[in-house]
């Protein structure tokens, strides 16, 4: 037993040496933290920024409704009963599209959201991926799936002052 494991612990040893002197033959490795790239691109906060002014707008829209219904019920306390059925049937179909109003809003801004993500996401890929061809890198990866990676790997930085300076450069920016 002692030396089937002594065996499988060399194969294991043997076979990170052997990718690592191949990873090293292949060029330069390096790692980037996507979520803190993502997080400091200036368009990522610009979009944030505009995605909350819109979900601002959509809260004052609903307010707005909200209040209706309010003084629609205040209302429906002084009427007769026949005015008061009428009144309670208008206050259910405001309640629906309150109702409607709130999904609709949500799905819209999480949709926008999603798309915003994906641009995103794929421009820094784009950038990346030049980085890495005009700085001779054989292979980037997502700091996710690393287990240890000394700093001078890590190319965040540099990624998003790249990405920073782009979209600076964009009119309207």
């Amino acid at each position: 037993m002692k030396k089937i494991f002594i065996g499988v612990l060399g194969v294991i040893f043997l076979s990170l040496f052997i990718s690592v002197g191949f990873a090293e033959s292949q060029g330069k490795i390096g790692y980037i933290d996507l979520s803190r790239s993502f997080d400091e691109y200036q368009k990522t906060k610009d979009l944030d920024k505009e995605l909350e002014a819109k979900g601002d707008m959509k809260q004052q829209d609903r307010e707005k409704v909200v209040q209706e219904i309010r003084k629609m019920r205040q209302e429906l306390e002084l009427m007769n009963k026949n005015a008061r059925e009428k009144k309670e049937a208008d206050i259910e179909a405001k309640i629906k599209f309150l109702q409607e109003f709130d999904q609709g809003a949500k799905a819209d801004l999480t949709k926008e959201r999603d798309n915003m993500v994906k641009d995103i996401l794929k421009e820094m890929s784009d950038v990346i991926k030049e980085y890495g061809e005009n700085n001779g890198y054989s292979i980037i990866v997502n700091d996710r799936v690393l287990l240890y990676g000394g700093q001078e790997l890590d190319l965040t930085n540099e990624i998003v002052k790249i990405l920073n300076n782009k979209y600076k450069t964009v009119p309207g920016n």
